[in-house]
C-alpha cells in the first residue's frame, strides 16, 4: 500500500473524527499496544460479519503502517486512545473516555478481546428508554470482588477506605461490554467513573489497576436508568463452569488463543489466517504480557 492510500485513509479518518453530527448508532473498542492487535483484528471481523455499523477503535502504541490492517474491514474509525507507557493504563484510560469519543446517539463498546457470534441488533433497541446496559460479572458481589485487591483484607472496607462509595448491596459489572445512549445521566456517570478511578490509580498499595471498582462506584452514585443483561451478552469461556445459560451464547469474551474452535471458525478467512501466521512472528506474545502483572 503506498503512500498515497495512506493519506487517503488519514483523511477519511480525520474528516470522521471532526464530524460534530451524531450517528445513530455504533461500535467501539480499544486497542493500546500490539500485545491486543491480534484480539483487535478479530474482533473487527466478527462485527463486521454480522453489522455493518460503524466502528470506532481508540487506538494507542500501535505503528501507523499497521493500521490499514483495521481499515480493511471498512467503516472502522481510529481516534487517539490516551497515551501512557504502560499500555493496561492506556485501555482504563481510554474507558473513562468513552462517552466523549463516542459519535453516536446509541453505543455498544466492547473490549477487543471479544467476539460476535450472531448479530446483537437487539441491543440497540433495548437501548430505547435506557441510559445504560450492562452485564454482571462472574463474581458480581463487590463485597466478594477479590480481583479487585492486592491484599489479603476485608473487601468492602479496603474500597470504602480509598473513597469509593460502595456498600454491601453494591454489583460488580465486566466493563467488557457497556451500551450506552448519549444522555446528562451517561454523562454524570462517566464523570463519576473517571474521579473514582483517579482514586484507584492514587490506591495501587492496595488496588490493582483494574477499573471495575471505579464503575461499581460510579452505578451506585449516579443511579443511571439501566438493565443488566444476560451473560450471553459477555460469556467469559474461561469462567464456563459457573454459568447456567440456556439460550445460545452471543458474545464470546476470551483472548483469540485461548478462544473454543467454533468461535475461532467465526471469523476464519485468507486474510485472518495471514494475520495469524504474520502474529506468531512480528507481534508480542499478548499471554506474556508483562503489563497486567503490575
Amino acid at each position: 500500500m503506498g503512500l498515497d492510500t495512506l493519506r487517503e485513509i488519514s483523511k477519511s479518518i480525520s474528516k470522521s473524527m471532526n464530524s460534530n453530527k451524531l450517528a445513530a448508532k455504533g461500535f467501539i473498542t480499544i486497542l493500546t499496544g500490539l500485545y491486543s492487535f491480534q484480539d483487535c483484528v478479530h474482533f473487527l471481523a466478527s462485527v463486521r460479519k454480522f453489522h455493518r455499523e460503524p466502528i470506532i477503535v481508540l487506538i494507542d502504541r500501535v505503528p501507523q503502517i499497521l493500521y490499514p490492517l483495521l481499515q480493511v474491514f471498512g467503516n472502522v474509525i481510529l481516534k487517539p486512545a490516551p497515551s501512557h507507557e504502560n499500555p493496561v493504563l492506556a485501555s482504563r484510560l481510554a474507558k473513562l473516555a468513552l462517552y466523549r469519543e463516542s459519535l453516536f446517539e446509541k453505543t455498544i463498546y466492547m473490549d477487543c478481546d471479544i467476539c460476535l457470534l450472531s448479530p446483537i441488533d437487539e441491543v440497540f433497541d433495548f437501548l430505547d428508554g435506557v441510559d445504560l446496559l450492562v452485564t454482571e460479572d462472574v463474581q458480581p458481589a463487590i463485597a466478594k470482588a477479590a480481583n479487585l485487591l492486592r491484599v489479603k483484607q476485608d473487601i468492602l472496607s479496603t474500597l470504602q477506605s480509598v473513597g469509593l462509595p460502595l456498600n454491601e448491596n453494591s454489583i460488580q459489572y465486566n466493563s467488557g461490554f457497556i451500551a450506552f445512549t448519549k444522555s446528562s445521566k451517561t454523562q454524570e456517570l462517566f464523570t463519576n467513573f473517571k474521579k473514582y478511578f483517579e482514586m484507584v490509580v492514587a490506591h495501587q498499595n492496595v488496588l490493582f489497576l483494574k477499573d471495575q471498582g471505579a464503575f461499581a462506584a460510579a452505578v451506585e452514585s449516579v443511579k443511571p436508568k439501566m438493565t443488566t443483561l444476560s451473560p450471553v451478552y459477555n460469556y467469559l469461556d474461561k469462567w464456563k463452569e459457573i454459568y447456567a445459560i440456556d439460550k445460545p451464547i452471543k458474545v464470546m469474551h476470551c483472548t483469540y488463543p485461548y478462544r473454543p474452535q467454533y468461535a475461532k471458525n467465526v471469523t476464519r478467512s485468507l486474510f485472518t489466517r495471514i494475520v495469524d501466521r504474520t502474529a506468531k512472528i512480528f507481534l508480542p506474545n499478548q499471554l506474556n504480557n508483562p503489563w497486567r502483572l503490575k
